[in-house]
C-alpha cells in the first residue's frame, strides 16, 4: 500500500530492491500475477520455487528433528511485530521529548537556532522519504532536530497562552486514542475511496497555506488570514482532521506490513510515520489553542 504523510509521501514497506506497492507493482506481470507479487499481491511472499528442482533426500533423523523443533516465529524469522513498531516509536517519540526539553531549557528565545533545527528535521526527513530502506539515525537525527524547535516554539506559546503546550499534548494523546480504538473497531476503514478523497484533501490544504505563506511574507502580517479569526479555527479543525486521517494510514501500513510478514527494519518506517502524523496534530492544535484563547 502505498500511504502518504504531511511532509511528503510515503512509499509503503520495501522488499528486496523495490517499494511495496509502488514500484513492484509496475512490474505487472512479472511473476504471472497482478502488481508482480508472486503469492496473492502479497509483497513480502517468496517467489515460487522451480518446479524442476530436485530437492534433497530427507533423512529419518532429519524429520525428527525438525518435528521437534519449536515453531519460528516472527521474531526467529526476522519479520516485524507490533511489538517492534511500540519499541521503535517510543524510542522516536522519546527523542522527540529530549530534543524539546533542550529546547525549552537550554535554548528558549532563540529563534534563529530553531529555525535551523526545523530545516534540519525537515532535510533528513526528505533524505529519508527518498531511501529505500529506513535508516534510524537519519530517523532519530529528525525525531532529535524536531524536538529542539518544538521545545523552542512551545515555550513561547506558553508564554503568550500559559498551558497551551499542556493542552496540545493532551489532546494529540486523545486523538491518537481515539483513531486507533476506531480502526480496530473497524468505525474507520481505509478503503482506497478513503483514500483519494483523504489525499485530495490534504493537497488542497497544503496548496493554501504555501499561498497564505506567501502573501504573508510579501504582503499582509496574516497572509489571508487561514491562520488567524474564525477562518483560522476552520483551517485548525481541518488540519486536526488531516492528522487523523495520516494516522488511519499509518496503522493500516502497520497492519497490513505485520500480515504480509515486512522486514523487521522496517518498523522504523512504521515509527516514522507515527512520529510525523503526531507532531503535525500537535502544531495545529497549538495553534487552534491560541486562536480560541485570543
Amino acid at each position: 500500500m502505498r500511504s502518504s504523510n504531511p511532509v511528503f509521501s510515503r512509499r509503503g514497506f520495501t522488499r528486496g530492491n523495490d517499494y511495496a506497492g509502488f514500484e513492484a507493482q509496475g512490474a505487472r506481470g512479472a511473476q504471472g500475477v497482478p502488481g508482480g507479487f508472486p503469492q496473492g499481491g502479497n509483497p513480502y511472499a517468496q517467489a515460487p520455487r522451480n518446479p524442476y528442482d530436485q530437492p534433497q533426500p530427507l533423512t529419518a533423523e532429519g524429520m525428527e528433528q525438525m518435528y521437534a523443533a519449536p515453531a519460528a516465529g516472527p521474531a526467529q524469522t526476522g519479520r516485524m511485530t507490533i511489538d517492534d513498531v511500540v519499541t521503535r516509536t517510543g524510542m522516536t517519540l522519546g527523542t522527540v521529548v529530549v530534543g524539546a526539553v533542550l529546547g525549552w531549557v537550554a535554548i528558549p528565545d532563540n529563534v534563529g537556532l530553531a529555525v535551523g533545527a526545523a530545516l534540519i528535521a525537515f532535510v533528513l526527513a526528505m533524505i529519508q522519504a527518498f531511501k529505500r530502506r529506513p535508516v534510524p539515525a537519519l530517523i532519530l537525527g529528525y525525531a532529535a532536530f524536531e524536538g529542539v524547535f518544538l521545545g523552542v516554539l512551545s515555550r513561547a506559546y506558553n508564554e503568550a497562552w500559559q498551558g497551551a503546550p499542556v493542552q496540545a499534548v493532551l489532546g494529540t494523546m486523545a486523538i491518537f486514542a481515539g483513531m486507533l480504538i476506531a480502526y480496530r473497531a473497524r468505525i474507520i476503514r481505509v478503503t482506497a475511496r478513503y483514500q483519494r478523497i483523504g489525499l485530495a484533501v490534504a493537497i488542497g490544504f497544503v496548496l493554501a497555506m504555501l499561498v497564505n505563506l506567501l502573501f504573508a511574507a510579501f504582503g499582509s502580517s496574516d497572509g489571508l488570514g487561514l491562520r488567524t479569526g474564525p477562518l483560522g479555527i476552520v483551517f485548525c479543525l481541518l488540519g486536526i482532521a488531516l492528522g487523523a486521517f495520516f494516522l488511519s494510514l499509518d496503522f493500516k501500513q502497520v497492519e497490513d506490513g505485520i500480515r504480509g510478514g515486512a522486514p523487521q527494519q522496517e518498523s522504523w518506517l512504521a515509527a516514522f510515520g507515527l512520529t510525523l502524523s503526531l507532531v503535525w496534530i500537535y502544531l495545529e492544535l497549538l495553534r487552534l489553542i491560541a486562536i480560541l484563547r485570543d
